[in-house]
């Protein structure tokens, strides 16, 4: 008995309720990712202005911070943090967190708490980079250690930080997808979902990465743009 071999059939997995999950999918993964990018920006300056502190102690805490999220892969943090974490906190504070969508807050704390460690590098780079002139002058003109370096060391380690800053951003992006490990119904999770119902292997996974490749694009183009505006002030 011959087989019948499927034809492609891309609107097969696009269409309907199959469409609906892709954006819904998408959606997540863009929340999830900006949610995580905000985080972890905001973590990594701090953590850049303790080790400037020079103080011993919370030097030290940090670069232990760094090395255990730059050397433990993002998947078992992930675990960690779902599995692991929950079962140190009170019973109440449980079903209060798995009422508020637990994967998803526990997702976007992994992922944003080892992207700091990335980020904090990346601006530690940018600030080795700046002659200590920089910092010199703007004390004698009479600012504050936060306000130098809020006006004049923070941006221009940003500036000089852009490159890396833009390809890890682009990571973080892609590693959204480990969450699904964990039950969020991110875009591979929703891929895996109507691959299982449509049994569309080729055709869903094709949409999927041409998706993922369309947002990585969109940023390294965004970041390049950044860079050339940076090029141009510099250039005045």
């Amino acid at each position: 008995m011959a087989t019948v071999k499927n034809s492609f059939d891309l609107a097969a997995v696009m269409q309907g309720q199959y469409g609906d999950l892709l954006l819904n999918g998408i959606a997540l993964t863009l929340k999830l990712a900006i949610g995580a990018w905000l985080f972890a920006m905001v973590l990594a300056l701090l953590l850049v202005i303790i080790r400037l502190s020079h103080q011993r102690i919370a030097v030290a805490l940090v670069s232990i911070y760094v090395s255990y999220h730059r050397n433990v892969p993002t998947l078992v943090q992930l675990m960690m943090w779902y599995f692991a974490i929950p079962t140190l906190l009170p019973e109440s504070l449980q079903n209060w967190i798995n009422d508020q969508n637990a994967e998803f807050i526990f997702s976007l704390m992994a992922l944003g708490l080892c992207q700091a460690a990335y980020f904090s590098e990346d601006i530690r780079s940018g600030l080795r980079a700046i002659p200590d002139g920089q910092t010199e002058a703007s004390r004698a003109l009479g600012m504050s250690y936060i306000k130098s370096m809020r006006l004049i060391i923070l941006p221009q380690a940003l500036r000089n930080a852009l490159p890396s800053l833009i390809n890890h951003t682009v990571l973080l992006f892609k590693n959204t997808s480990l969450a699904m490990v964990i039950g969020v119904a991110e875009l591979t999770y929703v891929t895996r979902e109507i691959e299982n119902q449509t049994f569309r292997t080729f055709e869903i996974y094709l949409v999927a990465s041409v998706i993922y490749l369309f947002f990585s694009l969109l940023l390294m183009g965004g970041g390049a743009l950044i860079a050339k505006r940076f090029q141009r002030t510099l250039a005045r």
